[in-house]
């Protein structure tokens, strides 16, 4: 789990890593109430739940599965399960709450995604009573619409309140990426029971962890691996950008939350200032953007120099990722993106003072990268809060930036990756299997 994953303890995956979000709204808990439940039905509606969305007896033309991603990973996701369920079951629809590449497979989100992608304690804290409004239209919503299932992605401190507040509707609910509970505060596991009718995990050691806590729960392997991410064409890259033969490319992710951007900006700039001496030819910084923090990437690096390049279409971010010489990512599912490539890596990750307090006291985990997690051994390098200089940093990528540093983590890769690959066909397949289910 990245530091993003575990740091993103703070409200937040992180990692995630991925990719993960859970302090300050936390996980759905009873001596933390969500808002009002959802109305049940009272004795004598029986009319009104024949013919209402949802109810008893009712039978929808098309089944409607409404979807929510709190984050750009979680959007990733949910675009790719939407497209695997449609593969499925071509007449199902979809509503709910979703980002840029949601709405590219024909979804439309409820509000913004921005408004949840918020992290850290100190950060969410003022925006908690727009967090609050939020639940409350997503959690009207479902009562509203009635769908057949209710699937929430990732960013458990938002979906398992909206889990728990839509439970007396009697919806099948399903939950896909697992609460990272296993790497910090195991207790609030004994919360969870009857929050999901299935929990879709992405890690391999998940099912066995809450199996422990009678929660059923199902590996369906990680959907970073259907991403496509060592398809790209590096001369294809060069040629657009015009790059010469000796100029390195050197991929920055910052991150997709506009605090990790106020954050991670000024640090990375200052570790490429450190590293423009560095021998072996021109280093180009090419940095993807994430829809909720385009617009702020943009204005913050215009004085960079060298300018970075700055990549919008996905294709292109695998064309860029083919061409890279090395990565400095923040924590989260970033960092199995540019292993899928094979592209060589530093993690690093830095949270408010006080977020940091907090989740250092709970956190159990020797590491915060995935990639580290499963192999049980620093395969990537982990500059975290202190740690996170952009002397550390420089040193840290000229390492990678030789053949022998190079090599030797992307031999490395295989084995992590390996492990998240679903006992039968892709990960986003074996998700939509398992929801689908739920409309039986």
């Amino acid at each position: 789990m990245g530091l993003a994953n575990s740091l993103r303890l703070a409200m937040a995956g992180p990692a995630r890593g991925s990719s993960t979000a859970i302090i300050v709204l936390g996980d759905a808990r009873d001596d933390d109430p969500p808002p009002p439940p959802a109305k049940r039905a009272t004795a004598g509606a029986a009319p009104d739940r024949m013919t209402r969305p949802g109810s008893m007896g009712y039978r929808r033309a098309m089944p409607l599965i409404y979807l929510i991603a709190g984050e750009q990973s979680g959007d990733e996701l949910g675009a790719r399960l939407i497209g695997a369920i449609r593969q499925r079951q071509p007449g199902v629809t979809f509503a709910g709450i979703g980002g840029t590449a949601m709405a590219n497979a024909g979804f439309e989100s409820l509000f913004p995604l921005r408004d949840l992608a918020l992290m850290g304690f100190m950060e969410v804290l003022p925006k908690l009573f727009q967090l609050k409004a939020r639940l409350r239209q997503t959690v009207a919503d479902i009562e509203a619409r009635r769908p057949d299932v209710v699937v929430t992605i990732d960013s458990p401190g938002f979906s398992l309140r909206v889990l728990r507040a839509v439970a007396p509707l009697g919806i099948p609910r399903a939950h896909y990426v697992a609460p990272q509970v296993w790497g910090w505060k195991e207790s609030r596991v004994k919360h969870y029971p009857g929050l999901w009718d299935r929990l879709l995990c992405l890690l391999p050691f998940e099912p066995a962890f809450f199996a422990r806590h009678n929660l059923p729960a199902t590996f369906v392997g990680h959907p970073v691996l259907e991403s496509g991410f060592d398809t790209g064409d590096a001369a294809r890259f060069r040629s657009r950008h015009d790059l010469r033969p000796e100029d390195r490319i050197l991929i920055v992710m910052p991150g997709s939350r506009r605090i990790e951007i106020a954050r991670h900006l000024p640090l990375f700039r200052a570790t490429l200032d450190r590293l423009a001496s560095h021998s072996g030819g021109r280093l180009i910084p090419v940095m993807p953007l994430a829809e909720p923090v385009k617009d702020a990437v943009t204005a913050a690096t215009r004085t960079w120099t060298p300018r970075p390049i700055l990549v919008e279409d996905a294709q292109e971010k695998r064309d860029a990722f083919a061409a890279a010489a090395a990565g400095l990512t923040k924590s989260g599912t970033a960092t199995l993106e540019l292993a899928v490539a094979g592209v060589p890596m530093v993690v690093t990750y830095r949270i408010h003072p006080i977020t940091a307090l907090i989740v250092l006291a709970v956190v159990k985990v020797p590491y915060f990268s995935i990639l580290n997690l499963l192999s049980n051994r620093e395969i990537v390098p982990e500059l975290l809060q202190t740690n996170a200089t952009p002397d550390k940093l420089a040193a840290a990528l000229r390492v990678i930036l030789e053949p022998e540093g190079a090599a030797a983590q992307r031999q490395a890769f295989a084995a992590p990756l390996a492990m998240l690959c679903p006992p039968d066909g892709a990960p986003s397949d074996a998700a939509a299997a398992a929801i689908l289910e739920l409309l039986k």
